[in-house]
């Protein structure tokens, strides 16, 4: 049985993984933080070779991070505080 809850989590996953690739390559995303967040989705895919539920709460976080659009700072980028 638990057989099939991994199964399901691993294909739950594997399409949320899909969709934030694409939101990643979407023109909402400025072109500076597109390579930070492909940074951490491939952190993602590989926590999901050995832990499946972490990888899946590391995505979530990903993905509310880009719906309320708080993207990293790309290298040189100046964040809204006026920081580096």
């Amino acid at each position: 049985m638990e057989r099939d809850g991994q199964l399901e989590l691993y294909d739950r996953l594997a399409a949320r993984l899909k969709e934030a690739h694409s939101r990643v390559r979407s023109p909402q995303v400025p072109e500076s933080a597109r390579v930070a967040l492909t940074r951490k989705l491939l952190v993602v895919t590989a926590a999901s070779k050995h832990d499946l539920a972490d990888a899946e709460r590391r995505l979530e976080r990903l993905m509310a991070d880009i719906d309320e659009g708080r993207f990293p700072a790309g290298q040189g980028d100046v964040r809204v505080d006026g920081t580096p």
